[in-house]
């Protein structure tokens, strides 16, 4: 398994990240796409902390999220001061380790990743983690995002980029227990660029998902 397997790059075939930018810049997607940034989206702090969740995770009946020892996360994006982009933060950060989780589960199906996303990315999502099921591989490694940049759309939605350092991930065999370390690259950095909507329960689903490995945003 190639390390472009790690990555969720098939999660909205058809569905180009301009459309994503569009949606976050108030129609300055052609513009955002050519310099690979988004108009109109506020970005803050970094090296911080996570978001802690929106609300209760028992109240909501969030799954619960356990992940292989071996695998760690650093998510340098502080709160904003704005409870639905922090929102949007928090869900998205448990989002991410519940793929990685079904990862290790070898659950392409696992409940999880799928109370966090639906439609295009749910299907994506699984389409990812069957692989690594197929290679019967899971995750290991530290895995660092930064770079978040949140617009809440008028319709309700929110557009969110992001950037993975994946210099430090790698894939391990669940057959032979090995880990296949890498050597770093551009191709590490990814950039990510998903739309959301918040569902009854208030937690924001992803629901679109696109990511562009080796961005230079993701490098500079």
């Amino acid at each position: 398994m190639t390390r472009r397997s790690r990555l969720l790059t098939t999660a909205t075939a058809g569905v180009t990240a301009a459309l994503l930018l569009a949606g976050c810049g108030g129609g300055d997607g052609d513009k955002s796409k050519s310099n690979d940034k988004i108009t109109g989206a506020d970005t803050g702090p970094s090296a911080s902390a996570s978001p802690s969740a929106s609300a209760s995770a028992a109240a909501l009946g969030r799954p619960k999220i356990t992940l292989p020892s071996d695998l760690t996360y650093a998510f340098e994006w502080a709160k904003t001061g704005n409870e639905k982009k922090d929102a949007v933060l928090s869900d998205t950060e448990q989002f991410i380790k519940a793929v990685d989780m079904a990862i290790a589960k070898q659950a392409p199906l696992d409940k999880a990743y799928r109370f966090y996303s639906e439609g295009l990315a749910a299907a994506g999502s699984q389409k990812f983690i069957q692989e690594f099921v197929d290679y019967k591989d899971r995750i290991t490694g530290a895995k660092r995002y930064f770079d978040a940049k949140v617009q809440i759309n008028n319709d309700g939605t929110a557009g969110l980029v992001y950037c993975e350092d994946q210099t430090k991930a790698y894939n391990k065999s669940l057959k032979t227990g090995k880990t296949e370390v890498t050597k770093a690259s551009k191709d590490d950095f990814v950039l990510y660029n998903s739309l959301l909507q918040l569902n009854k329960q208030g937690v924001w689903i992803t629901e679109k998902l696109t990511s562009q490995r080796g961005s230079s945003v993701c490098q500079s």
